[in-house]
């Protein structure tokens, strides 16, 4: 089993993961060691320097896979980073109840954002892997992948607009009884040594449901990607930098996730047309990658236009 796991992963160069692993590893510890140092609330302004920061690194990377590897690829990476980096978006509002429900003060929300990138980067690693080793052996999957798109696109055509509170359900329960959790915080510590054992805080429980959310949503993410490349590399890396930044630019997002009540529409929009060119692929030809991305960005600069306008109207009238 570890073998049909890892072995598409080897089709590139051992040197090509290795440095984007450098690239990551270096931008967390810029991050932690020396921007966060001191712990401290982050506003806004901050939280969109930090992610155009992140958005610098990942586009000179796309570029850099654009110069490398051909046009097709750099267009696909482009493609992927783009919609991982929106459909990531909704995951926003998830991650702002958690703290609001466990009642995370804003300067340790930070702290779980960031160990949960660690945690990220490796279950993203898995479903990937496993996804390309499905690939590799058994082409027909990405068919199951498309479909599975297209229904998911049209039922989040009709859901209701709503979320549930994540930390009230019984996987909370499980883990409150399980990791004996503390009544309150303790500063910034996941656990602490109590009554002769070590007893998880509400600030560990932020971190594991953070990390679930992000399990949730990868359940979308990583076949939507799939339909747009197979190579492994392209998937992954393009995968992690869209959740880099995303993370940085959390806590600008959190504070005007209420101005993008119209993005669902886009997003269903969206993993609709990711799912459906599976099966164009297969019955017409395979579209163009610049095709592909045109349509993907006017999809996403029209659900943040009407976004943006609609609710920049009903903040006038009220």
């Amino acid at each position: 089993m570890d073998a049909l796991l890892f072995t598409p992963l080897l089709g590139v160069q051992a040197w090509l993961w290795l440095m984007f692993l450098g690239i990551v590893v270096v931008l967390l510890v810029l991050d932690l060691g020396v921007l966060h140092r001191k712990e401290h609330e982050i506003g806004i302004r901050e939280s969109l320097i930090l992610s155009a920061g992140y958005i610098a690194v990942a586009l000179t990377f796309g570029a850099w896979i654009w110069h490398s590897r051909g046009a097709e690829d750099g267009l696909a990476w482009v493609t992927g980073y783009m919609v991982e980096k929106t459909l990531s978006l909704d995951n926003v509002f998830v991650i702002s109840l958690i703290f609001t429900s466990l009642a995370v003060p804003r300067i340790y929300q930070h702290r779980v954002l960031f160990w949960g990138i660690l945690g990220v980067i490796v279950l993203r690693g898995l479903m990937i892997g496993f996804g390309t080793a499905l690939v590799s052996q058994f082409s027909w999957i990405l068919y199951l992948f498309g479909a599975f798109l297209v229904v998911t696109g049209i039922k989040m055509l009709f859901a209701k607009d709503n979320h549930d509170d994540p930390t009230q359900g019984p996987v909370m329960a499980w883990l409150r009884r399980v990791l004996r959790v503390t009544p309150q915080l303790h500063g910034n510590r996941f656990f602490i040594h109590d009554g002769g054992a070590w007893r998880a805080t509400p600030l560990f429980l932020a971190l594991c449901m953070v990390e679930l959310a992000d399990l949730v949503f990868a359940v979308d993410s990583v076949p939507a990607i799939f339909a747009i490349s197979t190579d492994p590399y392209i998937v992954y890396t393009s995968n992690i930098f869209a959740v880099l930044g995303l993370r940085a630019l959390y806590f600008a997002l959190a504070a005007m996730v209420h101005r993008f009540a119209y993005l669902k529409l886009s997003l269903s929009l969206i993993l609709v047309f990711i799912g459906g060119k599976i099966f164009w692929t297969h019955l017409v030809g395979k579209p163009d990658p610049a095709v592909t991305l045109g349509v993907t960005f006017a999809l996403i600069a029209a659900g943040v236009g009407l976004s943006l306008w609609r609710t920049r109207r009903q903040d006038e009238t009220a």
